[in-house]
């Protein structure tokens, strides 16, 4: 690590202010050139531990930057993770305020909850899916705190992966069966197509998404817990929007989730 406990922890409260109190910054490497892998991560931990000192609960992981469209379109080449607390949460059908956000995204997702723990190293796409109790289909609306979501990789693992909300619905369904990497993937904006793709674009596999996650966690000394859901990351490019806006998601064989945006 370069940075200093005292310079973590006030990069997380300023990253986190701009989060809770929707203004835009400039990307975080920018005053810190330095600033390492674990420096991102520990202060993304930091906004965390500010955020259970709160009373906010952990609700669930993600996997961000996963595809190759959405690497490409935000300039990254590996992917990243962070954490989902339950204020994030929205129904399926709700409402997402945009006064709370700064410049929304949504991207279609495919999400995993765990019947099993799982941990790395050498974790893989077989052991996830047998770790897996079933899948869903997610919309995760995603809000960068750096302006004209602008950042490098360091800078938005810091930022909590751009996490904002996410919607689950349709049916829950167990992998057996199931070829993640074919499923068909429609998102619709107003009723009108404005995102197709299929689960393969995520790392050839979501589940691969999932492994690279745990093999994170493990280098750490950490694990997935039994239980957990986690994103598994954009199938295709983020698509902004903006209040009036309804956004429908269809999975094949996961049913449809949607949300709307005032």
């Amino acid at each position: 690590m370069k940075l200093d406990r005292k310079t973590i922890e006030q990069l997380a409260e300023h990253l986190e202010n701009a989060e809770l109190q929707a203004h835009d910054v400039v990307k975080i490497t920018d005053a810190h050139p330095e600033m390492d892998w674990d420096d991102a991560y520990a202060i993304q931990a930091e906004i965390l531990r500010r955020k259970l000192a709160r009373g906010n609960k952990v609700v669930g992981l993600k996997c961000g930057l996963t595809s190759r469209a959405k690497m490409k379109q935000m300039g990254v080449e590996t992917p990243c993770f962070g954490f989902l607390v339950d204020y994030f949460t929205v129904d399926d059908g709700g409402t997402v305020k945009t006064g709370e956000l700064i410049h929304p995204k949504v991207e279609p997702e495919i999400a995993f909850v765990l019947k099993k723990p799982l941990k790395g190293p050498g974790c893989h796409v077989g052991a996830v899916l047998a770790a897996t109790d079933f899948v869903m289909a997610g919309i995760e609306v995603i809000d960068s705190r750096y302006r004209d979501f602008k950042f490098d990789l360091k800078s938005v693992i810091a930022d909590n992966c751009s996490s904002a909300r996410y919607v689950l619905g349709g049916v829950a369904a167990p992998v057996a069966g199931l070829d993640l990497r074919t499923l068909g993937v429609v998102m619709e904006k107003n009723g009108q197509p404005v995102a197709i793709g299929a689960g393969a674009a995520v790392l050839g596999h979501p589940a691969a998404a999932i492994a690279m996650l745990a093999n994170h966690l493990g280098a750490r000394g950490e694990e997935i817990p039994a239980g957990t859901m986690i994103l598994s990351g954009g199938v295709t490019e983020a698509v902004a929007v903006n209040a009036g806006d309804h956004v429908n998601l269809r999975v094949q064989s996961l049913g449809s989730v949607s949300v709307h945006f005032a």
